[in-house]
């Protein structure tokens, strides 16, 4: 008896395997807009229709589709090509991101009836977006419409659509593994159960004998080099603690062994078979007792691999001091003192980690290693492979597709090193693709933190002490640790400042880069005590903090240490606050209709500064070119994930061009067709890599117009550029015809920009909220959310205005309920999205997002930063607020409802 499905229209007889998901099924067959995401039917990336029917096709049955009609999103549009309504809203409105999620909305959307749309935090239960904050897909529904289509050369500072749009809602956006490749073998990791123990022996021999496994590797193929999996422009950022597999193993969830196979079934089997005798050591899971004499040491290592104090667990410390806080102190009527801490977090990007591998000839008939991964930092991965390898940059490309979601979590080398070591050993193409699991135990988090803070009330004086616990390897912990205590305590003028700061090794899964870099951290302690500093002198919180933070042309002092290319190059502090105080205005002395009775009602308010680019150098190039149909090109490494670099490039080159958007392609995140770009982290896509590219196209537009005067017999300043000509006195002359007279006179029209990130300017946040409490149920009811954004010139407002939404949703995760936890063995205990809450779209409000009016005098066009920065006021605001209904400082994230409930019980509030 033959099997039959029916697949957007077409036919298929191909029996799946047995307990195969019908969304693998699917991918195998080349429709791959549907996504892998949870594993577990908890995220909707997967959606498809069955007879009409919305299913999760991860927990569907393959087997289970015979003799029906399966839809997916390539087959939402009809047979001309025309989008469905719901894919031409999603368009219109830009409903998306990173739009690894998209595909599953839209199929959830097209399945709703007009009761079902009347109640969306109801029909998307079953979805969860990690990039937009929901709004931007509300609006889709509701019909909505952002996009614009400016005029030639007004692209800047307009809504113009991400340029992937149209492949994104139709499901041929291509994402990491979202292509066929030939002769593809599987690729499986056995991990430690235990937090500390030596290798003593691997016993492979039994999974070798699993049908279809080809090889294993462990430790004894890996080669000796240590590194650090973070990426940075400068290697020596981050401590060399790492092996590719090692003998020693430091986490429970570190790789000790990787078995390749034709499938991902044998190579799970293969792992299952691997004998592996280990000598359990030592442990340690709390940072301040690994920094207590005696206890376990995670990494004995030389000075070589740069860690700080290595018989201490000290990875990397700084200690400083300006004037003398206990001068300043003793001056003090009021002193305020408190200890904070903050949770990890995990950057639940939906595409998971992964890389898939495989040799090709190079144009000079070279073999050369390909590696395709889910990566920010396709340069410096390519960079870290070589140098693992001993291999020649000629010998390495490395590319990314499009990226499903970063954060900050893909800015690590996980999975090329081993993917590549595989490719090496057998000469065929390797695939490794993380489980929704092994991205909770085998990726990386959030640092968790302790942070005290002592200040006075008139803040002469201001005094932290950090302790970040990096997990078991310093990948980021300095950084890390630096960056938290310099703008947090930059932003305020204190004479008196201290800080004495450590990251420190524990036994437990390693921490990395997240959104806001450490600074969101300190800055929930740092708002918190202005808050209540404000609240025992009897000023007013915006009041107490204009008098105390610095102001335009101010030099910003942390006794962390000065960055000397760091200055307020724009200044929209005060703003921010005036938009928060136009808020709280609103409200007179009562509760409000929109207060249920008897609740307790509170308002808060937290700011922040930061950076917009890392220290010590961010670099970018880019081309812009002429092609020969009239229309431009550009190439810039940085890559997309929901960034919106892409969309802002091209709107840069549009204005420089004096052309339209639909005339300019873009190649980006490729080692081979793209020049260097540091990588797509520390807000620097605009402000760095868009800086080149502004210099690139305004160097091509003098040349076209040079060139154009004198092919014409014109003076320069007679000759202006248009979308597809170039026009002089009077006289026109095309693009195209500029081009081939360009060729024939030997020329290329072609020009080149590059932007080292220094100087670097500042960007400042502000978030309020007002919120409401029930004191019997504990319930927390956000009445308002409001958002004042110092982005200089932006670009585009719908894409910023999403990344601010999204910043403010993912930081209220955070806040709120967002919390990786461990046992007492340092081993993950919330590793799949249903015991790990994620906000969905009933948990966030809609954000007032408010502009500042600046224009920076360092970046492009008078751009900043903005996609990291919203995340950071967010806890402390949130904090305030539920200081100011119930009377109780909260200091311990995330401020759950039970954490809640046992507070007010014994304060006795209800």
């Amino acid at each position: 008896m033959s099997y039959g499905i029916h697949i957007n229209g077409r036919p298929f007889a191909d029996e799946p395997r047995a307990g195969q998901c019908l969304r693998t099924y699917l991918r195998e067959r080349g429709w791959f807009g549907v996504k892998k995401g949870c594993d577990a039917g908890d995220c909707g990336a997967c959606t498809v229709h069955v007879d009409g029917e919305p299913v999760h096709s991860c927990l569907y049955p393959a087997v289970r589709a015979e003799g029906r009609a399966v839809t997916t999103v390539e087959g939402l549009a009809d047979e001309d090509g025309e989008l469905h309504p719901v894919q031409r809203k999603f368009l219109e409105a830009q409903g998306f991101q990173c739009g690894f999620c998209t595909a599953g909305y839209l199929m959830t959307t097209a399945a709703l009836d007009d009761e079902q749309r009347a109640d969306l935090p109801r029909a998307f239960k079953g979805n969860i977006c990690r990039c937009t904050g929901y709004r931007a897909i509300e609006d889709a529904v509701r019909g909505v419409r952002h996009i614009e289509e400016p005029d030639a050369g007004r692209a800047v500072g307009r809504n113009l659509g991400a340029p992937a749009g149209p492949q994104v809602v139709t499901g041929t956006a291509r994402y990491t593994f979202d292509l066929d490749v030939p002769g593809l073998l599987h690729m499986k990791l056995l991990r430690s159960p235990h937090p500390h123990a030596r290798v003593l022996a691997v016993d492979a021999a039994a999974a070798l004998r699993v049908p279809g496994v080809h090889l294993v590797l462990t430790h004894h193929d890996a080669p000796e080099r240590l590194y650090s999996t973070a990426r940075h422009e400068h290697p020596t950022e981050d401590p060399d603690d790492t092996r590719l597999l090692d003998d020693t193993v430091r986490y429970i969830g570190q790789r000790v062994a990787a078995v390749v196979a034709d499938s991902e079934a044998a190579a799970e089997e293969g792992c299952g078979r691997i004998e592996v005798t280990y000598e359990q050591l030592p442990y340690v899971t709390d940072p301040e007792e690994a920094m207590a004499p005696g206890a376990p040491v995670v990494h004995d290592k030389g000075p070589e691999s740069r860690i700080a104090r290595p018989g201490n667990n000290v990875v990397g410390e700084v200690h400083g001091e300006i004037g003398s806080v206990a001068d300043g102190f003793a001056e003090a009527d009021v002193v305020h003192e408190e200890t904070f801490r903050t949770q990890r977090v995990q950057h639940a990007s939906l595409e998971t980690h992964g890389a898939v591998a495989w040799y090709e000839s190079g144009e000079d008939g070279e073999e050369r290693l390909t590696v395709r991964s889910s990566t920010q930092t396709p340069f410096l991965t390519r960079r870290a492979l070589c140098a693992l390898f001993g291999l020649e940059l000629k010998q390495v490309r490395v590319l990314a597709g499009r990226v499903g979601g970063g954060f900050g979590g893909k800015q690590e080398m996980i999975v090329e090193d081993i993917v590549a070591l595989a490719v090496m050993r057998l000469r065929r193409p390797v695939k490794l693709e993380y489980t929704r699991a092994e991205q909770f135990y085998g990726a990386t988090t959030r640092h968790p933190f302790t942070v005290h803070v002592r200040a006075d009330g008139t803040l002469t004086a201001l005094q932290l002490r950090v302790v970040a616990n990096t997990g078991a390897y310093g990948n980021h912990g300095p950084a890390v640790m630096f960056h938290s205590v310099g703008e947090s305590m930059a932003v305020y003028r204190a004479p008196h400042k201290k800080v004495d700061a450590y990251s420190v090794y524990t036994n437990s899964v390693p921490a990395g880069a997240f959104r806001g870099y450490g600074l969101g951290q300190v800055v929930f302690a740092v708002e918190s005590v202005m808050d209540e500093l404000a609240r025992r002198t009897g000023v007013d919180p915006l009041v107490f903090r204009e008098r105390n933070i610095i102001g335009p042309g101010e030099h910003m002092v942390s006794p962390g240490g000065e960055e000397e290319d760091l200055e307020i190059a724009s200044y929209g502090l005060d703003q921010c606050l005036q938009v928060v105080r136009n808020a709280i205005e609103e409200y007179g002395d009562g509760p409000g209709d929109d207060v249920p009775e008897g609740w307790l009602v509170g308002q808060g308010t937290g700011m922040s500064m930061i950076a917009t680019g890392p220290p010590g150098g961010h670099f970018a190039d880019a081309t812009v070119k002429l092609l020969q149909d009239g229309t431009y090109d550009i190439a810039v490494g940085t890559a997309e994930f929901g960034n919106g670099t892409t969309t802002v490039h091209q709107q840069i080159t549009a204005g420089a061009l004096s052309t339209t958007v639909d005339r300019i392609a873009i190649r980006q995140s490729d080692t081979d067709v793209v020049r260097h770009d540091t990588g797509a982290f520390a807000s620097a896509g605009t402000v760095v890599a868009g800086k080149a590219v502004m210099k690139a196209a305004d160097e091509l537009a003098v040349q076209i117009l040079d060139f154009a005067a004198h092919h014409l017999g014109a003076a320069v300043g007679d000759c202006r550029l248009a979308a597809e000509a170039v026009e002089c006195a009077g006289r026109e002359v095309s693009l195209k015809e500029l081009f081939q007279a360009a060729r024939s006179a030997g020329r290329e029209l072609l020009a080149d920009g590059h932007w080292g990130g220094s100087p670097r300017s500042v960007a400042f946040n502000a978030q309020w909220f007002r919120l409401a409490v029930d004191p019997g149920t504990r319930e927390i009811r956000i009445l308002r959310s409001v958002h004042a954004a110092d982005a200089g010139k932006v670009m585009n407002p719908m894409q910023c205005r999403g990344q601010v939404e999204g910043g403010v949703a993912q930081a209220l995760g955070a806040t709120l309920f967002e919390n990786v936890r461990l046992d007492g063995r340092g081993e993950v205990t919330t590793a799949a999205f249903r015991r790990y809450r994620l906000p969905q779209f009933a948990d966030v409000p809609r954000t007032e997002v408010h502009f500042m009016e600046t224009s920076d005098a360092i970046g492009p066009l008078g751009a900043k930063s903005m996609s990291e920065s919203p995340f950071n006021p967010v806890a402390p605001a949130f904090a305030n607020a539920l200081r100011d209904a119930t009377g109780i400082r909260f200091t311990e994230l995330p401020l759950t409802r039970d954490r809640v409930w046992l507070a007010l019980h014994e304060a006795g509030r209800g």
